[in-house]
């Protein structure tokens, strides 16, 4: 036997939570944001936006959309407020590690030594240009040569 209240709660949880209608709009808004990420992989974007603006359009792009699914899709859209106790400071950490990070991470080479720079990934700039005359200059490197 189903109970009237509990029939009329979950009607009234599906009209509070907006519908089918309100997850059809999210879905459309998540594949028009997907879309625009994606053209920025073509070279008429490269060719006009500046790298720094794309990367800041696909930081606000990819952030839109985690929200969206996050309020939404998770439901914390209709969650009771003790969600802000926990995300407002987990948030305020983040960012206040990364922005702490970002001098250690960009300045790590400033002052490194001469044998930490032989063992780096990059190639340091005064030893790319001696070791494109090394291989130009290198005598097995003759294409066109026969043996």
């Amino acid at each position: 036997m189903s109970n009237p209240t509990n029939d009329a709660n979950s009607h009234d949880d599906h009209e509070h939570h907006g519908g089918v209608g309100i997850y059809i709009a999210v879905f459309v808004s998540l594949c028009v944001l997907t879309s625009l990420s994606f053209l920025t992989y073509f070279d008429f974007w490269r060719d006009r936006v500046p790298m720094e603006a794309s990367r800041a359009f696909m930081m606000f792009v990819s952030c839109t959309k985690a929200m969206l699914v996050i309020m939404f899709f998770m439901h914390l859209k209709w969650e009771a407020n003790w969600k802000w106790v926990l995300t407002v400071p987990a948030s305020v950490m983040s960012a206040f590690l990364i922005l702490m990070l970002i001098p250690d991470i960009g300045l790590r080479m400033r002052h490194a030594s001469n044998e930490r720079m032989i063992h780096a990934a990059e190639v340091p700039a005064q030893d790319e240009e001696h070791d494109s005359q090394k291989h130009t200059d290198h005598p097995d490197d003759s294409h066109g040569a026969e043996h």
